[in-house]
């Protein structure tokens, strides 16, 4: 993104007495904001997936540092399906709301800065 990033904008806005902090907030952030936000959606999704690794490291300590995957598994062992559904159910609705809220976010960037993504 910042390759594609005319120089001549910041140049522009340096001459017309933007210091750096505008120059940033005006001119690079736009350009950045919609990788910014694609970038944080494939993170949060990929977080969202992780299970093996977090339990070997955050060491399942209840209350603590129990995960919500987890708290699915103990559930469908304990062959409590009711209980698991409704952690997983709550799980979903807020992954949903979450994606609905980026796609949200990246409509209005995408008006914001007049471009059609």
């Amino acid at each position: 993104m910042l390759e594609d990033l005319d120089t001549e904008l910041e140049e522009a806005a340096t001459c017309l007495g933007a210091h750096r902090w505008q120059t940033f907030r005006y001119v690079i952030l736009p350009v950045l904001q919609p990788a910014l936000m694609t970038g944080f959606a494939l993170a949060f999704a990929r977080a969202v997936g992780e299970y093996g690794s977090v339990i070997f490291i955050a060491g399942n300590i209840p209350m603590v540092s129990e995960i919500t995957p987890l708290m699915i598994i103990s559930k469908l062992e304990q062959y409590d399906y009711s209980g698991a559904t409704a952690i997983a159910s709550v799980m979903l609705v807020v992954s949903f709301l979450l994606l609905l809220a980026i796609n949200g976010l990246q409509a209005w960037s995408a008006r914001k800065t007049g471009r059609n993504t």
